[in-house]
């Protein structure tokens, strides 16, 4: 967007909220009620206008930001209590209050379909080119015959993974009414994710992904608003074509729910805002989202048509079941390396904190998000101990009986503390490995996860580790490190080495060590 045509939207702006007093001018409410409000991590970008929406209503929102699923737990907890949530739908919470009416009202705010999008040459190359009758059967034999891959969110961690997991399963099901766990062939589903070979735990940070590794990768499933960034950003090689399968998609639409009764007349005025014609325009050109509002006509970036909503499970189990087996059975497996600080700083609470944490991925945690966060049949984790050098590597492949979550529960409970900090040599180490790894089995997501609790002492520096690594980057793409802030781990350095490697530094201060380990889940 030029310079020219945002002076001419913030200007329309200013006059539609003018225009919207109708001529009974008043002045600003400075006076707030607060009301709390849990919602979607992807609603940040929405963040410009709450302090227009405070002027304009008096309404102040305490957000806390979650996952579909994580917050739908939340909500589920008798404990917990929030006036709102917002999520980029609110197909899972429905179904989770079949015991308790969690949702007094709902009102959706804008529209986006979460959607493939391929590459142009890809597109010419198959005659998909403004091409209306595409299907996800098409789409199904593109990838089974290797001709196609792609980046995905993990469904249990992000709503547009979620929502494409949902998708594929309704067209490849082939059924018009509500979807059940055993209508679709589960090799079809296998074959459909054999060719997903990018993941992460959120919609943008998986936009970022596959702009790093996007000669490696011919599509992407993301939501449409996602899609349209995407394609504007200037460090994209190649054009993406968006396309709309005829059988349909799950579309978000970012319903606003009222959970608390007592907050129904303050939203109601936050939903008359939010639904203004002012307040539409300004979603719709800055977040690429479709407008509620038929006074606001469609932006030329959106193809014309009508959009079909698919059909959705129509109770709680067969969603998780459905879940379990993309995690456990269908998509491609994980081999994921834990560097761990044992070094003599991390006596006490702090090896106690990764004991649980470990325990947790392997079992512990019983909660619904807990179980979709641990260790998943097929995958394979090795852990490297290290303290001023590197103490240990241990192998192990996750199995259906649980025999390999016991050995990790109990490895690590036996983990002693001493010595110095050897962070660099001992990362080098699991890089190395996952390498190796890689070249030998390539059909698998690696990913590499480092806990340190302290600074760089021993062995190789930073500086050395950075000019290894850029020599073999080609070897490490896409192998991502995840950095979890810890005791006096250096923040600083931390973010460098996730920008770097692409990964992602998950901040264990603001939570818990268990909290951030779960977290990155969603990037494995």
């Amino acid at each position: 967007m030029n310079l020219l045509r945002t002076a001419f939207l913030t200007g329309c702006f200013g006059l539609l909220l003018l225009v919207a007093a109708c001529g009974k001018p008043t002045e600003p409410k400075t006076a707030t009620n607060t009301l709390t409000l849990l919602a979607g991590s992807e609603l940040k970008d929405l963040e410009p206008m709450w302090a227009n929406l405070q002027e304009q209503t008096g309404i102040h929102l305490q957000i806390t930001y979650t996952g579909t699923l994580d917050g739908a737990e939340i909500l589920s907890d008798p404990k917990q209590h929030y006036d709102l949530a917002w999520f980029s739908h609110a197909k899972y919470l429905t179904l989770m209050q079949e015991k308790q009416k969690l949702i007094q009202a709902q009102e959706k705010i804008a529209i986006s379909p979460v959607i493939p999008a391929i590459k142009e040459s890809l597109a010419k190359k198959w005659g998909w080119l403004d091409h209306p009758q595409v299907t996800w059967t098409q789409l199904a034999e593109k990838i089974r015959s290797g001709q196609l891959t792609y980046a995905m969110t993990d469904p249990a961690a992000s709503n547009s993974g979620f929502s494409t997991v949902m998708s594929v399963q309704a067209a490849l099901a082939n059924k018009g009414d509500a979807l059940t766990a055993q209508d679709v062939d589960a090799e079809k589903l296998k074959s459909f994710f054999s060719g997903h070979v990018l993941t992460a735990g959120s919609s943008g940070f998986l936009s970022s992904l596959f702009l790093r590794n996007q000669a490696q990768v011919g599509g992407i499933f993301n939501y449409e608003a996602e899609l349209l960034k995407l394609n504007r950003n200037p460090l994209l090689q190649e054009k993406l074509v968006l396309l709309y399968p005829q059988e349909g998609t799950v579309i978000a639409d970012y319903p606003l729910l009222l959970l608390a009764k007592d907050q129904a007349a303050n939203y109601q005025k936050l939903v008359d805002y939010l639904k203004s014609a002012a307040f539409q325009q300004w979603l719709m050109d800055t977040t690429d989202r479709r407008p509620v509002n038929p006074a606001v006509a469609l932006g030329t970036q959106f193809p014309k048509g009508y959009l079909l909503d698919m059909p959705f499970p129509n109770t709680i189990a067969t969603v998780n079941e459905i879940l379990f087996a993309y995690l456990n059975e269908q998509r491609q497996p994980s081999h994921t390396y834990f560097v761990l600080d044992v070094s003599g700083s991390m006596a006490g609470s702090g090896i106690a904190a990764l004991q649980q944490a470990m325990a947790n991925l392997a079992g512990a945690d019983t909660t619904l998000t807990g179980k979709f966060a641990r260790f998943r049949n097929r995958e394979q984790v090795t852990l490297i101990t290290f303290n001023h050098q590197v103490q240990d590597i241990r192998h192990f492949t996750v199995d259906k009986e649980g025999h390999a979550l016991q050995d990790i529960d109990a490895y690590v409970n036996g983990l002693t503390t001493t010595g110095g900090t050897a962070i660099f040599s001992a990362l080098d180490v699991a890089y190395k490995q996952a390498t190796q790894a890689r070249a030998a089995d390539p059909k698998r997501f690696y990913s590499i996860v480092l806990m340190t609790d302290g600074l760089n002492e021993d062995g190789m520096s930073y500086t050395d580790f950075v000019r290894l690594y850029q020599q073999h980057a080609n070897s490490a793409a896409a192998i991502n490190t995840f950095p979890i802030i810890f005791g006096n781990a250096d923040p600083s350095q931390l973010q460098a080495l996730a920008a770097l490697t692409g990964g992602q530094v998950f901040d264990s201060r603001t939570n818990s060590l268990a909290a951030a380990f779960k977290q990155i889940r969603g990037y494995q």
